[in-house]
């Protein structure tokens, strides 16, 4: 089956829906196709392949809330299984304390993909291999200048097809090829150990490879490594400044700010899942950094790792301020919480499958961009550490306290970068982290991540990023 095809299965499940007494109805029929190849300490392994076809059908019925999936795609079972997801919705009405409504948010109308040169159709076994095997010799047997038992390398090339309809009118249509890079290092020298995860992606075809420079950034990486081990001298513990690098200043935005932003853990809905917010629902306006905080996360921007123009309910998306010098700006939100927050969704809600329910997720988050250049920047420190990468992060489930530790550090001495510094700890609350927020570089760039998040999970592709970003007044531990 192709799209064309389950277009009218769709069209289908929303007619049978609102016959059996839904009062609001979506179906979302999407296709999969992923190719993968792995290698491990240099050996392949299996590789894998899937591909199939399955719609989700969402009511609202009673007040309540009902969603079903298959991946039974004839006209017969559909339609079945549009009318159980309404018996299921009203039988799920007799213990909700308030009945559900969905804001009233204009129903895009939408044709979308990312820009691809190369169809990632032409990503077969053979290719994802050479591209593996091109890294693999870069640095196995220490060809990097470190020894790194423990290797592993996966590629990915997936393309996501979707169509959705809902009641309100919304039609959209969306191809969505992506290519995908994980890479895991352990490197071993003189009795010390350094590990590093490295994750690259895009949408897009098969040009994504050689734009992001896949091959080149895990050999430099593994370069870093070495010379960590061999170079690195213990970091100070004094009150210092600290700069923050796009990857760390990303992290921190995704963790510390686009979390706890989304508004169904503002609202205590995800607490037995996902996690909490230390924010509450009245927190709108509330000053939580210096005039120099400023956190964004944008769906639109172009082959992005995230790039959703619109939403899986039908809502078109746009940039979402999530912090403006220095206050809580607005929520990450879906046409549900919405309603209850008395706003307009901003086309945040996205599944990762047809058999997933869409539920509030980031897209590309980072902190805005400032107005030093990247010396200009360092100028600024008399006394401080470089986070340039991470090799560890951890954050409490109210995304309150949270611990960064570099992997890439250096000292920063009367403006100039000096030698390696070993494994730096930030350990900082939110507020304390972007009320630190000193001065932010020019420079924006991004890394790629997945997201876990919901019951079952569900792993979004997104991008973090952000420029150098500068906190004064900080006090590093070491491990």
């Amino acid at each position: 089956m192709d799209l064309e095809q389950a277009k009218g299965l769709a069209e289908d499940a929303l007619k049978r829906a609102e016959s059996s007494g839904a009062t609001y109805a979506e179906a979302r029929v999407q296709g999969t196709r992923v190719r993968e190849f792995v290698l491990k300490n240099g050996e392949p392994q299996p590789s894998f392949f899937e591909e199939g076809y399955g719609v989700g059908i969402r009511v609202l019925s009673r007040g309540a809330l009902g969603f079903a999936a298959t991946n039974s795609m004839d006209a017969a079972s559909v339609k079945d299984l549009a009318a159980r997801a309404v018996k299921l919705a009203g039988a799920s009405s007799s213990i909700l304390k308030k009945p559900i409504k969905f804001d009233s948010s204009k129903a895009a109308k939408a044709k979308w993909a990312p820009k691809e040169k190369k169809k990632i159709e032409g990503a077969d076994a053979t290719w994802l291999r050479e591209v593996l095997m091109e890294a693999e010799k870069r640095i196995a047997d220490g060809k990097a200048g470190v020894k790194i038992p423990g290797r592993i390398i996966v590629i990915l090339a997936g393309l996501d097809e979707k169509y959705y309809v809902n009641s309100d009118g919304a039609k959209v249509q969306a191809r969505i090829p992506r290519i995908l890079s994980f890479c895991s290092l352990t490197a071993m020298e003189g009795g010390e150990t350094a590990q590093r995860f490295i994750q690259q992606g895009e949408t897009g075809g098969l040009e994504v490879v050689d734009r992001i420079g896949l091959v080149a950034r895990i050999e430099e990486e593994a370069k870093v490594m070495g010379k960590v081990l061999r170079n690195s001298r213990k970091p100070p513990t004094d009150t210092l400044d600290v700069v923050l690098s796009p990857e760390l200043s990303g992290i921190a935005a995704h963790e510390s700010v686009g979390h706890p932003q989304e508004a169904d853990r503002v609202l205590g809905r995800e607490g037995a899942q996902a996690g909490e917010s230390y924010l509450k629902a009245d927190s709108i306006g509330r000053k939580i950094g210096s005039a120099e905080a400023n956190v964004s996360d944008d769906p639109t921007l172009p082959n992005s790792n995230g790039m959703t123009p619109v939403d899986d309910e039908g809502v078109t998306g746009r940039k979402r301020r999530l912090i403006k010098d220095g206050y809580i700006n607005e929520f990450l939100q879906n046409r549900v919480t919405a309603s209850e927050f008395g706003v307009e969704s901003n086309g945040a809600s996205r599944a990762s499958g047809f058999d997933r329910e869409p539920i509030i997720r980031m897209a590309n988050t980072f902190v805005e961009p400032g107005d030093y250049t990247t010396e200009e920047l360092l100028k600024e420190v008399k006394h401080g550490v470089f986070f340039k990468s991470f090799t560890e992060w951890n954050i409490d489930d109210k995304r309150l306290n949270q611990r960064y530790v570099a992997l890439e550090a250096y000292l920063i001495e009367n403006g100039e970068v000096k030698g390696l510094v070993k494994a730096p700890v930030l350990e900082i609350t939110t507020p304390r982290l972007w009320s630190s927020v000193k001065a932010r570089s020019k420079k924006l760039e991004f890394e790629s991540a997945t997201c876990g998040k919901g019951d079952p999970m569900q792993g979004a592709p997104v991008w973090t990023g952000g420029p150098e970003t500068l906190l004064a007044g900080i006090k590093l531990g070491a491990r």
